[in-house]
C-alpha cells in the first residue's frame, strides 16, 4: 500500500542533477558550464525585467499616449434593478445606505457609490449614498422614495 512517506518516482524519470565546479575530472569544471565572458557568466548577475539584450524593450519601444488624473474619483456603480433584486428577496426593507450595500456585497466600505437609472424599481425606498444619476433619482422620486446625496 503507498502512503506519502513512500511515494518515489518512476524509474528513469529523474535524471541525475549536475554537479556543478567539482573540479575539471566531473566535466563541469573551468567554467562550471556558464561559457566564456559576457554578463551571465559573472557571479551577482540577474537580468533585469523587460531586458531583452540591448535591444529597445518594448515597454520603451510603445508610444505613450493619453492621460491619467490623479484626483479622478471612481463610484461604484449599482443599478435600480439589483436594488429591486434586493428587495424582493427580502434583503431590503425601506433604507438603503453604504452599510446595507456593504452587507450585501454590492460595494465595499471605502467605496464611493453611485446609483444608475438601469432597470425599474417598484419599492419605495429611501436611499442615502454619494451620487445619482438624474434617470435614476427620477425613477425613486416616482415610486415614492427618496434620494438623499450623502
Amino acid at each position: 500500500m503507498s502512503s506519502l512517506h513512500n511515494l518515489t518516482p518512476a524509474e528513469g524519470s529523474v535524471k541525475k542533477g549536475k554537479r556543478i565546479a567539482r573540479g575539471e575530472g566531473s566535466g563541469h569544471g573551468g567554467t562550471s558550464t556558464r561559457g566564456h565572458k559576457g554578463a551571465k557568466s559573472r557571479s551577482g548577475y540577474s537580468r533585469k525585467i523587460g531586458f531583452e539584450g540591448g535591444q529597445m524593450p518594448l515597454q520603451r519601444r510603445v508610444p505613450k499616449f493619453g492621460f491619467t488624473n490623479l484626483n479622478r474619483k471612481e463610484y461604484q456603480g449599482i443599478n435600480l434593478d439589483k436594488l429591486q433584486s434586493l428587495v424582493d428577496a427580502g434583503k431590503i426593507k425601506d433604507t438603503v445606505d453604504l452599510d446595507i450595500l456593504v452587507a450585501n456585497r454590492l460595494a465595499g466600505k471605502n467605496d464611493l457609490v453611485k446609483i444608475l437609472g438601469n432597470g425599474e424599481l417598484k419599492a419605495k425606498l429611501n436611499i442615502t449614498v454619494h451620487k445619482f444619476t438624474a434617470s435614476a433619482k427620477a425613477a425613486i422620486e416616482a415610486a415614492g422614495g427618496e434620494a438623499v446625496t450623502l
